[in-house]
């Protein structure tokens, strides 16, 4: 290993709690970020992050400093100094319950005596590997076989695992298996575009409930505005983190504050579901309306062509169609002639829907589910013009058969232009 100007060496500040390490001309202290839990509504735990001053007090990006470390060849050395670092100030916050996130080299995952030195450390330290968050990014992994064996062996010890950035970079779903990480967490460009596109705000939701059905808890970093927040809260995320909470100190957070920023998030996003709700129910009740009366003719021997006339006048409104008891559709569709499709002639192989199946679609199990009473989709992607739609199903009694009867609307024209009222659930 390279041998710095001046070898690193740990210092006490003045007022006795804060440890410091000397890297050559270079101060390094600790910074803890806030992880809370928007469920339990307070910090579950806390981002160490590293912090560097120069000989005239200027700040040092960390990236400078563990740049500077690699190209002297102490890179590692100095990934160890850090966890020491932040343990010890860690400690000092006197948290009994938290986890520390404590970020680690993907080398140091495979290197066993790296695994013996951090365990020495929490020993002396009187706190458990189960208190201890150790986030990897597989960007710097050389060998992901390597890495994947090093996140296994440190897990044996009981440490939790987080995956960071993911979404970043080339990181895919492979990674989470191969990994199998305890905590996905979500890269800050990810809420940064959802908050300022409609369509990634739509696939977030998707992507958390993924995760978790992977068995990933999943934490949302980088949150910076309230939007971003309540995008994180949309999409049932577990844990968030960020500017928007709390900023990177070195003394534990304020709960007051903290508690009256995730207290006020908590009622905007009571408010806008509220608000949303009612701009869907008043937007889907002429609709509904329109379709329960054409299931009445219908019920009563009245062609499927003679009754839509209602729904499909209304504006937005795309086609009906009718499907058996088994989900299969009955005939073609009966489509608006005052609004014809662009998309049309692009998506015509899957245009003509006749003997389709729709059974594992929502619309026709919530219609059989509760005969004579409409049922309404959440926006979802629609496969006959990959166009996002909701979908007004009842079942119906027409002879002796039970039918549903059904009603697409498009909902892409209304998107709002405020963000805030764009919707973020999405189904199959």
């Amino acid at each position: 290993m390279a041998v710095t100007s001046e070898r690193p060496h740990a210092t006490t500040s003045s007022d006795g709690t804060q440890k410091q390490v000397r890297y050559g001309e270079l101060t390094l202290y600790s910074a803890f970020q806030p992880v809370f839990s928007l469920s339990h509504m307070r910090a579950a735990g806390y981002e160490a992050l590293l912090r560097a001053h120069n000989s005239l007090d200027a700040s040092v990006s960390p990236l400078d400093v563990f740049g500077r470390a690699a190209r002297l060849g102490d890179l590692l050395e100095l990934d160890r100094l850090a966890q020491s670092l932040h343990l010890d100030n860690f400690r000092n916050l006197h948290c009994d319950r938290e986890w520390l996130f404590v970020h680690i080299h993907p080398a140091a995952l495979a290197d066993q005596w790296q695994c013996a030195a951090l365990l020495s450390e929490l020993r002396r330290l009187g706190l458990k590997p189960q208190r201890i968050v150790l986030e990897v990014s597989d960007r710097q992994a050389a060998d992901l076989r390597k890495l994947a064996e090093g996140v296994r062996i440190f897990r044996q010890y009981g440490f939790l695992i987080a995956l960071d950035d993911f979404g970043a970079g080339h990181s895919n779903l492979d990674r989470i298996w191969q990994l199998d990480p305890d905590i996905v967490k979500l890269d800050r460009n990810i809420v940064f575009h959802a908050s300022q596109r409609a369509q990634v705000a739509r696939v977030l939701p998707g992507l958390v409930s993924l995760l978790h059905e992977a068995g990933k808890l999943v934490l949302i970093e980088g949150i910076e505005t309230e939007r971003e927040a309540l995008l994180a809260m949309e999409a049932d995320a577990d844990f968030v983190q960020g500017s928007y909470f709390s900023r990177p100190a070195a003394a534990p957070v304020d709960t007051h504050a903290s508690g009256v920023v995730l207290q006020t998030l908590l009622e905007a996003y009571r408010e806008k579901t509220e608000r949303t709700e009612r701009k869907r129910h008043l937007r889907l009740a002429p609709y509904m309306r329109a379709l329960e009366g054409a299931a009445t003719k219908l019920s009563s021997g009245e062609a499927l062509d003679q009754v839509c006339w209602n729904f499909l006048s209304l504006e937005d409104a795309q086609r009906c169609y009718l499907l058996d008891s088994r989900g299969r559709q009955i005939g073609g569709n009966v489509m608006s002639h005052t609004r014809p499709s662009a998309r049309e002639a692009r998506f015509l192989p899957v245009s003509d829907a006749h003997g389709a199946s729709w059974l594992r679609r929502p619309y026709f199990r919530g219609a059989m589910n509760e005969p004579g009473r409409v049922q309404a989709t959440r926006p979802y992607l629609s496969i006959t013009e990959a166009s996002v739609c909701v979908t007004l199903s009842i079942a119906i009694t027409i002879g002796t058969e039970q039918c549903v009867l059904c009603g697409d609307i498009d909902w892409e024209p209304r998107q709002p232009t405020d963000l805030n009222d764009v919707p973020t659930s999405t189904e199959a």
